[in-house]
């Protein structure tokens, strides 16, 4: 992470220490919305970093909206923050498509347009509390981006383990009632995936590194016999298993922004994707074994982060899937190639 990174988290970890309290958290799980979270974020410029400003964005690179979406991993925000800077923003921008005022999510694949209307069901993050959805379309032969009102689809409701909104949206409304343009080059369902994935890779990589500390000041604070249990070797076996999820995970994802910034990057997102479903299921067992059955407690924080981990894990490609993808890829490429594009992606 460089400097200017580093001091773009701290600031926003700042913000959100204030705001994403665990009851707002609670109460947004009930709700579905947390307005002081995104109030504030939105009202630094924090929800837009990455989208260019000429865009009605905040200005900055991939690698600054990957630090934003990473520190709202860390403490469990329950806002749409990757839809925004990540998906939807950067979908609508590329085709040159005004960003409405509030936040906007995305259809996570490309629906038919038929008889001019744009029809077709998608299970749609944050869809009712987000101004627009950006989708992809097919349309005369060719992928078209189209930025559709939330209030002009039928939205059923809908969550993931972690309750935050994953709702279902049916759509049925004529094309020419859209804000729409063809999307360009190098804007598709694949590209859509692979930064979709590596959304919740960043997400996920924060919320590792912060299991990982409030399972080791706990196991610090927390004494057995007349010491902390963090000096049982059994529970060390856990801690150290835990940061070096943290770790892996932390490093695969600052590879995976890199990689996608010079490029296509769906070697190393697809290597990251698998790294963090991973570290989820090793790493949340690690945790709750450390905290024993304080762990299991509503009133304490340890599931904020563990049920995300485990919802995270599923969107955008299981584990199984995107190895696959590699296996594939590695394949393809024939025994001669496979040790460079093992190195270099």
């Amino acid at each position: 992470m460089s400097n200017s990174d580093g001091l773009l988290s701290e600031t926003i970890g700042r913000l959100l220490r204030e705001t994403c309290t665990p009851e707002a958290i609670e109460s947004a799980e009930a709700s579905g919305w947390c307005p002081s979270v995104w109030d504030a974020l939105s009202s630094a410029g924090f929800t837009r970093v990455g989208l260019a400003e000429e865009d009605g964005g905040s200005g900055g690179t991939l690698a600054d909206a990957a630090a934003v979406v990473r520190v709202v991993g860390h403490h469990a925000a329950p806002i749409p923050i990757a839809e925004t800077a990540l998906l939807g923003g950067w979908l609508l921008t590329q085709a040159g498509i005004e960003l409405p005022a509030g936040s906007v999510t995305v259809a996570p694949t490309a629906l038919p347009v038929e008889h001019g209307r744009i029809v077709g069901t998608a299970r749609v993050a944050w869809a009712a509390r987000s101004e627009a959805i950006a989708v992809l379309v097919e349309s005369g032969g060719r992928l078209h981006v189209s930025r559709i009102n939330s209030c002009d689809v039928e939205i059923s409701a809908g969550s993931n383990l972690a309750g935050e909104p994953r709702e279902n949206v049916r759509f049925n409304i004529p094309i020419d009632r859209t804000a729409n343009a063809p999307a360009p080059d190098g804007v598709d369902v694949d590209t859509l995936r692979i930064r979709g994935a590596l959304s919740r890779v960043l997400l996920m990589a924060g919320a590792t590194e912060a299991m990982s500390q409030l399972t080791l000041d706990y196991a610090n604070t927390r004494r057995q016999f007349g010491r902390p249990v963090a000096h049982f070797q059994a529970v060390q076996v856990h801690l150290v298993g835990l940061a070096q999820c943290a770790v892996q995970l932390s490093t695969a994802a600052d590879l995976a922004v890199r990689a996608l910034e010079r490029g296509n990057g769906s070697f190393e997102v697809a290597a990251a994707k698998i790294v963090a479903d991973d570290a989820a299921e090793a790493g949340t067992r690690s945790a709750h074994q450390a905290h024993g059955a304080m762990g299991m407690t509503r009133e304490y924080p340890l599931h904020l982060l563990t049920r995300r981990l485990w919802a995270w894990r599923h969107e955008y490609g299981t584990s199984r899937q995107w190895s696959r993808r590699l296996g594939h890829l590695a394949v393809s490429t024939g025994p001669d190639a496979l040790f460079p594009l093992v190195a270099g992606g």
